[in-house]
């Protein structure tokens, strides 16, 4: 349907045929559904030390690939408005393998609801939350086979910073004596939304004044970016701007649960621990 495979990418891990990638995905679905079903009458992991590694390790991973993509853009002259396919030569390909890592740690990053499901973080696992990381991983196989480089960098690198600042924000969540430090979350979410306007910006800018990239590929991604702004759009006004009510305030009593130095209702999970919501 989309014509011929990019030939620089044949042969890579997990490239040549959707199956694998169809299968993992599925294979993420169900652990959710039975996972939450094996955990309904169990008490929730730990998982502290799993926690501090995992996070620490897509942290530096983000970073590698933040690193390296504004490297291979710059050693291969990349236009920030436009890039086609085949006009930086070895960068292309440098290029290409730094968005291999991006959409093999796609996968990696199914970990995160399945530490909510081991944790019975029920709540995290939104249809925001599972939709994000369920298409992403099939959306960077097409990507990979058919627009492996050119105007498909730039997301990429938006979002390995993004990652950088979210997951070592989750990493350090993990440590008590860090989390009075914690007030920027909301924050986070801001920059994850300037980073989707970005991104529909850029792609739409390459539609207005061509440079040989595939056009429909432009407006799928468009359309898919439009998406995540709703959903994280709705996310933040749920979680941020809804005021408290005066009767809870009223109610609240003074003997309220408190967990770990903090007030149960300030703190909910974020890939297992915290998640600040608004007062």
């Amino acid at each position: 349907m989309f014509g011929p495979r990019d030939s620089r990418v044949r042969g890579w891990l997990l490239l040549d045929s959707y199956l694998p990638t169809f299968f993992l995905t599925c294979a993420y679905l169900l652990c959710i559904w039975l996972g939450n079903k094996f955990m309904k009458n169990r008490p929730p992991f730990s998982l502290r030390a799993h926690l501090i590694v995992y996070n620490l390790g897509i942290t530096l991973l983000s970073m590698y690939m933040l690193i390296e993509l504004i490297l291979a853009t710059w050693e291969g002259g990349y236009n920030l408005q436009c890039q086609n396919l085949h006009s930086a030569g070895a960068a292309d390909i440098r290029v290409a393998k730094v968005l291999w890592w991006y959409y093999f740690s796609k996968v990696i990053e199914f970990m995160d609801t399945i530490f909510f499901v081991l944790r019975k973080k029920s709540s995290q696992i939104t249809f925001l939350h599972v939709y994000h990381h369920a298409t992403m991983f099939n959306i960077w196989w097409c990507v990979l086979n058919w627009i492996p480089c050119g105007q498909s960098f730039f997301g990429p690198t938006l979002n390995s910073f993004i990652h950088v600042l979210m997951y070592s924000y989750y990493g350090l969540s993990v440590i008590p004596s860090m989390r009075k430090y914690l007030w920027w979350k909301k924050y986070l979410t801001q920059a994850q939304l300037i980073q989707f306007l970005l991104t529909i910006v850029h792609t739409l800018s390459a539609a207005v004044k061509p440079c040989g990239f595939p056009f429909g590929c432009l407006m799928f991604q468009s359309s898919y970016m439009a998406t995540l702004v709703i959903l994280f759009v709705n996310f933040y006004i749920k979680t941020y701007r809804k005021a408290p009510s005066r009767t809870a305030v009223k109610e609240t009593p003074v003997t309220t649960e408190v967990k770990n130095g903090f007030h149960k209702d300030y703190f909910t999970a974020a890939n297992g621990f915290l998640n600040k919501k608004a007062q």
